[in-house]
């Protein structure tokens, strides 16, 4: 296993905030921190990205890829990627577990899963910290976001630290493909379940576009096909990207 140094704290400001320290003083890859609770985190959009205590799991993962800086976006599909396919192996059942462009984990369609990655600067050369969290003992009260779920809520295990070893695994699997070969379109078009339905993409408050969701390029933006021809996305172009019949204007 790729990872060496894992820390497991009951108690954080936030995971991603402690690695990135660990980063800039010259830690390598493989550089772990699981927390049961978060108290100070942010996700996409400079949202809040707090979790109770006993009721989440936050996690981050210190990195030094091989592949050039313009292919690093797909550091957070990999990460969607192996939450998916960990807790696929909970599941009580199968096909549950979804995966949304770019890297929304779902059970049932509701989000169980949020992913932050950035990068860090060394003298030695550029790092990445990807960082995540899940919902597992949270009941409907506790959830951050409507639309969002929990293991619990869901009727999966709540081990987490068993969970968190599986992504762990999970995204190994898939980092060293992506690392050896540059390309893990393959497997990513095989989970999203974005590619083939009817997407409506929010660009901002007063924008968005309707289409069927066509692929994803070689850097991991979203193509959707249009009335207008084909359209390319970046992750951080897009506010959402919903599984639905386009709704004019939808608020973000």
């Amino acid at each position: 296993m790729m990872w060496h140094d894992i820390s497991w704290v009951d108690s954080t400001g936030s995971t991603n905030a402690d690695l990135v320290a660990r980063a800039r003083d010259g830690a390598g890859e493989g550089s772990v921190v699981v927390a049961w609770e978060q108290t100070a985190g942010r996700g996409r959009l400079d949202r809040t990205w707090a979790s109770p205590p006993g009721a989440s799991l936050s996690m981050s993962l210190l990195l030094v890829p091989r592949p050039a800086f313009e292919q690093w976006g797909w550091l957070s599909l990999l990460a969607g990627m192996a939450v998916r396919a960990a807790l696929e192996r909970f599941a009580p059942e199968a096909g549950r577990v979804q995966l949304k462009w770019p890297n929304d984990v779902l059970i049932d369609g509701r989000k169980v899963c949020g992913i932050l990655s950035e990068r860090v600067e060394h003298r030695t050369g550029a790092r990445a910290v990807v960082g995540l969290g899940i919902n597992v003992g949270m009941d409907e009260a506790d959830l951050p976001v409507p639309g969002a779920t929990s293991l619990r809520l869901a009727g999966f295990p709540e081990d987490r630290r068993a969970v968190a070893l599986a992504v762990l695994e999970e995204f190994e699997r898939f980092y060293t493909s992506w690392q050896a070969a540059g390309d893990v379109r393959e497997a990513y078009l095989q989970l999203c379940t974005s590619v083939g339905a009817e997407l409506t993409i929010v660009v901002d408050e007063t924008t968005s576009v309707c289409g069927i969701g066509h692929g994803v390029d070689a850097a991991g933006r979203l193509e959707v096909a249009t009335e207008h021809g084909l359209r390319t996305f970046a992750v951080g172009d897009v506010v959402h990207a919903r599984l639905a019949p386009c709704r004019p204007n939808p608020s973000a």
